[in-house]
């Protein structure tokens, strides 16, 4: 059963995957968009990767406020999940994404990756962490 994971910005979105049995998460890629509201391309895109790996189910990090609450940020992400609804067939949960980003790039600086190309990775490995985080329970 393979799980997607996603971190959700402002103009990225980076992709994790489980292994067919659902037991380890790779970091997949990190799709980029011009600006906020152009969306059609990285919805079409997630539902390829949907297709094409057998996704059961898909996991997108909320950014909760620290306080427990919901702000902006978690209302723009819920927007995007409606969204993503009408492409996918498979159900859509939420996970607690607060700090995986901070966590992403102490991973990377621990692992020797120069700054300048964490960018590149981050939103990656901060969808590793949460879809890791969800499977933890």
């Amino acid at each position: 059963m393979r799980i997607l994971g996603l971190d959700y910005g402002s103009k990225t979105v980076g992709v994790a995957i489980t292994d067919p049995m659902g037991i380890t998460v790779q970091p997949l890629k990190t799709i980029i968009r011009d600006r906020e509201s152009a969306l059609r391309k990285t919805l079409k895109e997630i539902q390829e990767i949907v297709e094409e790996n057998d996704v059961e189910k898909i996991i997108l990090g909320l950014p909760l406020n620290m306080n427990d609450t919901e702000g902006d940020r978690a209302k723009l992400t819920r927007e995007f999940a409606e969204k993503l609804k009408l492409r996918v067939s498979v159900p859509i949960e939420f996970e607690d994404e607060r700090l995986t980003t901070m966590e992403a790039a102490e991973i990377l600086d621990e692992s020797g990756v120069k700054r300048s190309e964490q960018k590149r990775v981050i939103d990656q490995v901060a969808a590793q962490l949460i879809l890791e985080q969800y499977l933890r329970g």
